[in-house]
């Protein structure tokens, strides 16, 4: 049985760093301070620090068979995800993201989607695993359409990360968010997602229990009428391309280490937190030692919903 079973997107992504907030056009080239290619997709660097930490991982995902496929894959299995049941598609291209980033620590996300409209819910495997996390949501129309169900059958606890909606509709299936354990955006993709003043609360009415990340402040979760926040030591980061997926993977790992929400919490906080080290989403998200490690310098706050 695996730990973790993760579905979603994988693809490269090609990060520019000092670029300029308008490139100049006119077939001008214009000169930036350092590019690196990476492992991209919310999903797939969910996995990969999901491995990190010592879980077993499988990743449910689809990408071309072209040479940004075989890249994808080849890290992510020597990171230690079984990519067994991941799926090529015969001529799409793998997805592919470009990030642009400024001096100033803003970013633009360019995203050529190839075969991620074509992964289904047909695609997810029947395979036992204690946790079921889906990524991307809004990436993924054909997924999204028949993920409740997906959610309904598994066998284990299960959990939601929308990531972004580039059409900003932000339209969720009301009874998906009814199958999850845990829902998990950020701030933004918070009040999005529900337009209510009070996004937690809002959250919270579905039945599941919300994880709002809040970048270097950390997280802050409502169950059991309590607000539990984690707040990690201020670190100086490099890079936060990846940072809310590697608080997943460090989150998931934390739960389903002995189910107590507060050390998940803390877990995914130094995780997210530590993985802003080195440029990309997965070149220095943290093993198990490294994590738990800064964990016990996490802030734990309660204070009794009102």
């Amino acid at each position: 049985m695996l730990d973790l079973l993760v579905v979603g997107d994988a693809n490269p992504d090609v990060l520019v760093f000092g670029a300029p907030a308008v490139p100049a056009y006119g077939q001008a080239e214009t000169l930036v301070q350092q590019g690196v290619l990476a492992l991209g997709g919310s999903a797939a660097i969910v996995a990969h620090g999901a491995a990190r930490l010592g879980l077993s991982v499988g990743l449910a995902a689809m990408v071309g068979r072209d040479a940004a496929g075989d890249f994808v894959l080849d890290e992510l299995k020597s990171a230690g995800v079984d990519i067994s049941t991941c799926i090529r598609h015969e001529s799409l291209p793998t997805a592919l993201t470009v990030c642009l980033n400024e001096s100033g620590g803003d970013r633009a996300i360019l995203t050529a989607p190839g075969c991620l409209g074509e992964f289904g819910p047909e695609h997810v495997p029947d395979v036992e695993a204690r946790h079921l996390h889906a990524a991307s949501y809004f990436l993924q129309p054909r997924l999204a359409a028949g993920l409740p169900e997906v959610f309904r059958q598994a066998r284990g606890s299960t959990s939601l990360d929308t990531n972004d909606d580039p059409s900003g509709n932000w339209k969720v299936q009301p009874e998906l968010l009814g199958h999850c354990t845990f829902v998990l955006p950020n701030r933004a993709e918070a009040a999005a997602l529900t337009g209510a003043e009070d996004p937690l609360a809002a959250l919270a009415a579905t039945g599941a229990i919300p994880v709002v990340k809040n970048g270097a402040d950390g997280c802050v979760a409502l169950f059991g009428g309590e607000r539990i926040t984690a707040r990690p030591p201020v670190l100086a980061p490099v890079d936060t391309v990846g940072a809310g997926d590697s608080f997943d993977a460090g989150f998931l790992a934390g739960w389903l280490r002995d189910f107590d929400l507060a050390f998940a919490l803390a877990l995914g906080a130094a995780a997210g937190a530590l993985s802003t080290r080195g440029a990309g989403g997965t070149a220095t998200q943290p093993t198990w030692a490294e994590a738990s490690a800064l964990a016990h310098q996490v802030e734990i706050t309660r204070r009794a919903d009102a």
